[in-house]
């Protein structure tokens, strides 16, 4: 340690933390170095690159709802059902998540408005899990499409999750058919049901819910696909296109309707829902 360094962590009014994550960002898009403040007030984009970082649940809820938003309670599900253990315990991996999260699992589901479009909105949260789905995540997508069902309003999804949760097996692949039924129901409702989907949407949710909507929404540069792009290169044996599996890429290619800055989001889902009659929801 220099004696630059031991003088200062000597004194009494320098607090000892670590100022490159509380004072400063660096974008994962452009590398550049942003003031988190700043980064906060502007959505958590860059205002550099546009790169659109990665956000918790009810970040992602005070963003797209308006104020007095009620959450709906999380489900009671049995917890590690197959008594599975790799290097640590289940029941060990849900503490530590949980420990890092204000929520019980990786679907957080709101009732509220959006710009005073009665709706119900369900989220998923990379940071629980890598926002895997498993019982509890599809339990609380369904109990969101009840939600919207009995409001008679529209149920939008934030979606963000890397796959099936292995820990719980074909208990979780059961989530797919499961949640696929409740969008049926909703459709034969006459209710909208949008998809938002944000980096990164892969795995079983891509192959269930994610690619259901009504309208599918994307925002900018986010991964979406169902296997990992070098899975696909050594199956095909081939090279695969610049900016494969990104929002633009799919866009470009008819499976999202389109990519919207998260600056546009809330207009954006208030107009659909405007346009698609969840206003006469009760």
């Amino acid at each position: 340690m220099s004696w630059f360094n031991r003088v200062r962590n000597s004194l009494p009014f320098v607090a000892k933390r670590s100022t490159d994550e509380t004072l400063w960002i660096k974008c994962k898009g452009c590398g550049e170095m942003i003031f988190a403040s700043d980064y906060a007030d502007n959505l958590y984009v860059c205002p550099r690159c546009e790169h659109h970082g990665r956000i918790g649940a009810d970040t992602r809820i005070a963003i797209l709802m308006d104020e007095g938003f009620d959450l709906l309670p999380q489900p009671e599900v049995k917890e590690d059902p197959l008594k599975f253990r790799d290097s640590k315990r289940y029941t060990d991996r849900l503490k530590a998540a949980r420990a890092n999260n204000p929520h019980r699992d990786a679907f957080t589901v709101a009732s509220g408005a959006i710009e005073g479009q009665p709706a119900v909105m369900g989220v998923q949260d990379f940071h629980f899990m890598g926002g895997s789905m498993g019982m509890a995540v599809g339990q609380a997508f369904c109990d969101g499409a009840a939600e919207a069902l009995r409001r008679k309003c529209g149920y939008v999804v934030v979606t963000a999750a890397g796959g099936a949760r292995m820990q719980e097996g074909i208990l979780s692949l059961m989530q797919m058919p499961k949640a696929t039924v409740m969008v049926r129901k909703l459709r034969a409702a006459g209710l909208p049901y949008i998809v938002l989907l944000t980096d990164p949407t892969t795995g079983g949710v891509t192959a269930s819910y994610a690619m259901l909507g009504d309208v599918q929404l994307a925002e900018p540069g986010a991964l979406i696909g169902f296997a990992g792009q070098r899975v696909i290169q050594e199956t095909i044996r081939e090279q695969l296109p610049e900016g494969f599996q990104r929002a633009e890429y799919l866009h470009e290619h008819g499976m999202v309707d389109r990519v919207v800055n998260r600056h546009d989001l809330k207009a954006e889902l208030a107009m659909l829902l405007r346009y698609m009659g969840a206003s006469e929801a009760a």
